[in-house]
């Protein structure tokens, strides 16, 4: 249970007291991050609750319920994953070699390209989920909740064996290579499954939604592709991109599915 504590510490707002003897050691920090699909699910709930108050009030008032319920998810992570997009999008976007571009992700201020990144992509979350929520109570929160713990879920692909760690960061260094396969795969089909049975509570699509899944998995693995070989490997700042082009991209997935 410390690996859960940790994560809950690490990665979210929720008030967890950390242990004196709680150290991040590898063992550990690995396993925050098998932690990671379920912690989406419960900071995408809880996101989801002013979404659903919003709808529950006002019917047509899906695009305030989105913009509250995404505000409310980057609240609820310190908005740690948006930095972390920021300053991927930084270093990625200039073109400099691998040790220059770390150095830019590292630098404290966020660029024109992590402005962008972090405008981009809150806008197709806060649309996104708009249209998937439309009129009904529960079908906006269920959809962040699903969305929350994919882009969660492409940490822990990122974490596989073969995977290597940027040169010199701290985070990327102890945790990659430490999720082995049958792992991930378990955690894989857990969340397709939990998305497939979530649809069906809210009389969406139970194939659509675990598809629209899968394709912001796709979309966070060729990130993933890209950014290891521009730098060399994925460090803590590109584990946030993931969690949110994955989260973004599953949420216009399933904005695509609505009927």
């Amino acid at each position: 249970m410390t690996a859960l504590r940790l994560a809950v510490a690490m990665f979210t707002v929720l008030p967890v007291p950390r242990r004196w003897h709680d150290d991040v050691t590898r063992e550990r920090a690995a396993g925050t991050v098998r932690w990671l699909p379920l912690l989406g699910v419960l900071v995408g709930g809880l996101a989801g609750l002013p979404v659903a108050a919003v709808i529950a009030r006002d019917p047509g008032g899906g695009l305030l319920a989105a913009v509250l319920g995404i505000g409310a998810l980057a609240l609820l992570t310190r908005g740690l994953h948006l930095d972390g997009l920021a300053d991927t999008a930084d270093g990625l976007g200039s073109r400099a070699e691998a040790g220059r571009a770390l150095a830019i992700m590292r630098q404290s201020d966020i660029g024109p390209f992590g402005v962008l990144a972090i405008v981009f992509v809150v806008l197709t979350d806060v649309c996104a989920l708009a249209t998937v929520a439309g009129d009904d109570v529960w079908r906006g929160a269920a959809a962040l909740t699903m969305a929350a713990a994919t882009g969660r879920l492409a940490v822990v692909h990122a974490a596989l064996p073969g995977v290597p760690a940027a040169h010199g960061s701290s985070f990327g260094g102890l945790v990659a290579g430490g999720t082995s396969r049958l792992a991930a795969s378990t955690l894989t089909v857990a969340v397709l499954a939990a998305g497939s049975v979530a649809a069906a509570l809210v009389h969406a699509s139970p194939i659509g939604w675990p598809l629209a899944q899968l394709a912001g998995l796709l979309v966070a693995a060729g990130l993933r592709l890209h950014t290891t070989r521009r730098l060399g490997g994925v460090s803590g700042d590109v584990f946030g991109a993931l969690v949110e082009t994955a989260t973004a991209a599953t949420l216009l997935g399933l904005a695509l599915t609505v009927r």
